[in-house]
């Protein structure tokens, strides 16, 4: 993967959380305040994102938040802010969306290119310090989710130099050998399982699922056996490493923080892209965003 936009744009990670709380501050009376009735919509990688951020504002006690798909967003729920996280700022779905509400909700923007999306939305976090080259999104999710988890009051030091020490160890010949992986996570976590799984599907065209922790026995562990790997995001719950052992899978629980959890599959992703020969900023059947006419 070395050479590649992806490539440079994970390494880049841990620099631009050490950012978040910067961000957060010059951000502070743009994004929703505490006890504000949120939703958080994207699509793909972004929702994920979102699900991860609604989990976490709302464990915090700083307002009910829910995430939705943009195309799936429930009329009539009264919420007092909508916030669409678009790297590109183009994407169909977030756009009608944004059109419906207009004069009826207040709506916050997050995007990499502002000035596709600055006509459709009240307010904009302009996030293009992050945009990225790579079809395939890393640096820009992360760093949004860095920034919005300093607006709620976390420190991200920690989180951030845990990623530095990812980035520099040597990546498992099990992992980048294996042919099919089950993310799991545990509340916020269960956002980045999901993206996990993503990032694998869209770089390297690789078999990949993901689901809440305590699900996974609920049928999905049948899958599981040599050759296979069960990632968990956060702490697992009791039994399940055992469970998946006795499967004949490969169960992996780093004791990392999830975001920095998250960078450790990206690079793996890029890994196996580069073993199977593929190109992971320029995926098959993928564009940058996507534009319905």
């Amino acid at each position: 993967m070395s050479g590649t936009f992806m490539a440079a744009e994970i390494a880049s990670q841990p620099g631009r959380w050490r950012d978040a709380a910067a961000l957060a501050s010059a951000n502070s009376e743009l994004l929703p305040p505490p006890g504000a009735r949120v939703a958080i919509v994207g699509c793909g990688t972004s929702w994920f994102i979102g699900q991860a951020y609604a989990v976490l504002r709302e464990s915090a006690g700083l307002g009910e938040t829910d995430a939705f798909a943009a195309s799936e967003f429930p009329d009539g729920r009264g919420y007092d802010h909508v916030v669409a996280l678009t790297r590109s700022g183009t994407t169909t779905e977030v756009h009608a969306l944004l059109a419906k509400l207009r004069g009826r909700t207040p709506t916050i923007a997050i995007t990499g290119v502002p000035r596709e999306i600055e006509a459709a939305a009240d307010t904009i976090v302009d996030l293009s310090v992050v945009d990225e080259r790579s079809v395939v999104q890393t640096r820009f999710a992360t760093t949004a989710l860095a920034m919005l988890r300093a607006h709620l009051g976390e420190d991200l030091t920690a989180v951030a130099d845990q990623a530095e020490r990812v980035l520099a160890e040597p990546l498992p010949d099990e992992l980048i050998g294996a042919e099919q992986f089950s993310f799991l996570g545990t509340g916020w976590s269960v956002g980045i399982a999901n993206e996990a799984a993503l990032k694998f599907r869209e770089a390297c065209l690789l078999w990949t699922e993901s689901y809440p922790a305590w699900d996974y026995r609920h049928g999905p562990i049948s899958i599981s056996e040599p050759g296979r790997v069960t990632w968990m995001f956060g702490q697992a719950p009791e039994g399940l490493a055992e469970d998946v052992a006795r499967a004949g899978g490969l169960f992996v629980e780093s004791g990392l923080d999830p975001l920095a959890d998250l960078v450790r599959a990206q690079r793996v992703a890029g890994a196996i892209a580069a073993r199977k020969g593929l190109d992971p900023d320029n995926p098959r059947s993928l564009t940058r965003s996507v534009v319905l006419t």
